[in-house]
């Protein structure tokens, strides 16, 4: 079937051993790749209530049909398991060079089980894996692993490669251990790389020269130049290659919705000192770019002055200078690329890592734990961070995550999570879609599966508005459902609308979708992950915001009540055609 391999490639850990099984036509027809396939496949290969941590959790890695494609945008993976840090679905993307890597390996996606007796690296190639010592790599930070890696174990007779590695975080099982690759890129959120870490995993060499079949391998090259010269210099690219994300801090300022001082304010004194326009009078950054992205939003710079001086980074993207500037209250851009490098070198999730150090202040401060810590001191932040990756003091409570912690230190009144992951940085007390983008996440607090800050930020439908308010979030969260299965970059969602999707999917598979069937199939997605989650013990209370998100802004009094978010509930689970509680019909 065009563009699609037609197969996935099983990995025994224990046995060292692999299979390269067939997908059938029919599998990619309803679910075409990425999420929507491996959501097919956790369902069906993981054991009801597994342990995240156990040899019997399934992790699964996977492309789309737009992979290794000319398609813009689309040089992207997604990785899927259970999550050691809330329990539930998993799924977390990135992007960079690798994801071509992997594309070409010719599988469709590659399902890794069991558990390896020693720490290993695997390199896996169109004819299936190979299985390595990981040696001294073990216990070493992510940079100089990716590039030990790149270099021992490629096979000379594949021209493509890339690596996805490990950090020490999530080699001792904190639970919000990501995945790097290319250095800066990471597929940071629920826990994936922990997975990684407890299957003895510390990373995964991907080389190949398998190349999708395309139904019009023409027609694509010729819509992908079409694309480029009508996008390329759109403002919204213009403003992600010259700002990057970090432009969004003045944005949610300015609308009182940036979470600071640990989720008890809107807005932020000094946020002038981490915005966009600091880091590039502070790191002089360049655009860098993912493969066949013509958006370039990555800000690779250098510090230039301070005791930071000389640090490379690509970054800090707007949700770390959140985590770390606006929940810790850092006012120097310099400090937190700093605490970002920590985060890449260790492999920590930054949203949760800054979230979490934010918290470990606020239990300081009400006297809950013996620990040196404030607001703005780097240098406690700092070694807290490097706490929680060897899971020493206080740092071994945190490394098991929001839940856990507050629990532990009797703070379940001000702690901010939905299924125990935290929100990203936008406020749902102002950005109230948001409060519904949280909740209803299949992941836990996420931003990224319907990006609603972008509409209400907009002035597509006002922030306050309740009723009504959950039809236009589906109407984004299906489209941004089919990016998922393609794989494509949130960012070109200004671009790729229903009928270039419909035009695009048919070019490269020959399917004719339009746009009803594609939001029949988002939603047949939406309800087997529901399926899957509540198999996994999902409840309606874990579809609730916390208490403290309840609780007014002490800056502009600006609240979420729990009648709204419920008004928001009963009509997002009416449109997807779930009962009032949430579960599917049918």
């Amino acid at each position: 079937m065009y563009g699609f391999y037609g197969r996935y490639l099983n990995i025994d850990l224990g046995k060292k051993n692999y299979s390269i099984e067939t997908i059938n036509d029919d599998i990619c027809k309803t679910y075409l790749g990425g999420k929507g396939l491996a959501s097919y496949l956790l369902y069906e290969l993981n054991p009801p209530g597994v342990d995240p941590l156990s040899a019997e959790n399934t992790l699964i890695f996977a492309t789309g049909p737009l992979g290794g494609s000319t398609i813009w945008g689309s040089c992207r993976y997604g990785v899927y398991t259970k999550s050691p840090l809330t329990g539930f679905f998993a799924e977390s993307y990135s992007g960079g060079r690798t994801p071509d890597a992997i594309d070409a390996t010719g599988f469709d996606a590659i399902v890794i089980q069991g558990r390896c007796d020693e720490p290993a690296v695997l390199t896996v190639h169109p004819e299936g894996v190979d299985f390595h010592s990981a040696g001294e790599l073990w216990g070493k930070e992510t940079y100089g692993v990716e590039d030990a890696i790149n270099e021992r174990f490629a096979r000379e007779e594949y021209r493509k490669k890339g690596a996805l590695v490990i950090g020490p975080a999530a080699e001792n099982l904190v639970r919000f251990g990501c995945i790097k690759n290319d250095y800066w890129r990471s597929a940071g959120r629920t826990g994936a790389g922990t997975v990684m870490g407890s299957k003895k995993v510390k990373g995964i060499l991907f080389t190949g020269n398998r190349k999708r079949p395309q139904a019009d391998e023409a027609a694509v090259k010729a819509f992908s130049k079409n694309f480029m010269a009508e996008f390329k210099d759109h403002a919204a690219a213009n403003a992600y290659r010259t700002l990057g994300t970090p432009m969004l801090v003045k944005m949610t300022n300015t609308a009182g919705a940036f979470p600071n001082r640990y989720w008890t304010k809107g807005t932020m004194d000094n946020w002038e000192n981490i915005s966009a326009e600091a880091l590039i009078e502070k790191m002089d950054p360049t655009p860098h770019a993912c493969g066949k992205c013509f958006m370039a939003c990555g800000q690779l710079g250098t510090v230039k002055e301070g005791r930071r001086a000389g640090l490379k980074i690509e970054g800090p993207e707007y949700e770390t200078i959140y985590a770390f500037g606006g929940l810790c209250l850092i006012d120097s851009i310099e400090e937190i690329a700093y605490l970002n490098d920590v985060c890449d070198r260790l492999g920590m999730d930054t949203i949760t890592a800054g979230n979490l150090c934010a918290f470990a202040i606020e239990a300081a401060r009400r006297g809950k734990i013996d620990y040196k810590i404030d607001y703005g001191n780097v240098d406690a932040i700092d070694d807290l961070l490097h706490n929680i990756a060897g899971r020493e003091d206080i740092g071994d409570v945190l490394a098991q995550g929001i839940k856990h912690a507050a629990k532990e230190w009797d703070l379940e009144d001000i702690a901010v999570h939905v299924k125990g992951m935290e929100p990203a940085g936008y406020d749902p007390r102002k950005l109230k879609g948001m409060g519904l983008a949280y909740a209803t996440s299949d992941r836990g607090a996420c931003h990224l599966r319907a990006t609603f800050y972008k509409p209400e930020l907009a002035g597509m439908i006002p922030p306050e508005q309740i009723e009504g308010k959950a039809e236009l979030f589906l109407e984004f969260e299906d489209r941004l459902t089919i990016f998922d299965t393609l794989v494509l970059c949130r960012f070109y969602r200004d671009f790729y609308l229903w009928n270039v999707l419909e035009d695009v999917i048919h070019k490269v598979t020959g399917l004719d979708a339009g746009e009803k069937a594609l939001k029949e199939k988002a939603r047949a997605i939406a309800t087997r992950i529901r399926r899957f989650n509540l198999r996994e013990g999902m409840q309606a209370k874990d579809e609730r915001l916390t208490k403290a998100l309840h609780q007014p802004l002490t800056d502009t009094g600006q609240v979420i009540t729990e009648e709204e978010l419920e008004i928001m509930l009963k009509e997002y689970y009416q449109l997807q055609g779930w009962d009032e509680t949430g579960q599917p019909i049918s």
